[in-house]
């Protein structure tokens, strides 16, 4: 299986350990020297669990998708680089995300403030799942699933 898919001039790959730093680039919280999220980045890669999305200038973004949330995939991490942000590269990824998923059920989450990404997964086609207080202070985890599908043209 060819693990590279092209859509126009952006393509979303399975990322390795060759990735790593670029990734730090286009994290913002890993590029402003926050040595956990780059030893989770360093990781990841590592572990063959990120996604690339990237066009001639190099990475836009990726994601990471694990499997220790009940035994059900988990989507643990999506970042777009801001000058890529609203060209469609994190609903790329969500939907590589979903194709490569091994599990029955793929999870996510994110902050209530984060209209954003809510915003992206609805339009993807996540439905909420449950919400969570507790993790951050007065801003509770609102939880997302996908049905994962599969398919020609997943990774």
């Amino acid at each position: 299986m060819d693990d590279a898919v092209g859509t126009g001039e952006v393509v979303v790959r399975r990322g390795d350990a060759s990735d790593s730093g670029a990734l730090v680039e286009v994290d913002a919280v890993a590029a402003g020297a926050d040595d956990g999220r780059r030893d989770s980045i360093r990781r990841w890669c590592r572990q063959g669990s990120v996604v690339v999305a990237e066009d001639a200038s190099g990475p836009l973004g990726y994601c990471v998708v694990e499997y220790t949330f009940f035994e059900q995939g988990f989507l643990s991490m999506l970042m777009v680089a801001p000058r890529a942000r609203g060209r469609g590269v994190g609903h790329r990824l969500l939907d590589a995300a979903a194709g490569s998923c091994t599990a029955p059920k793929l999870f996510t989450s994110t902050n209530v403030s984060n209209q954003p990404m809510q915003r992206l997964l609805r339009r993807a086609g996540w439905s909420p799942a449950g919400l969570l207080h507790g993790l951050d202070e007065g801003d509770p985890e609102l939880f997302f699933l996908c049905r994962p599908r599969t398919g020609p043209g997943y990774l």
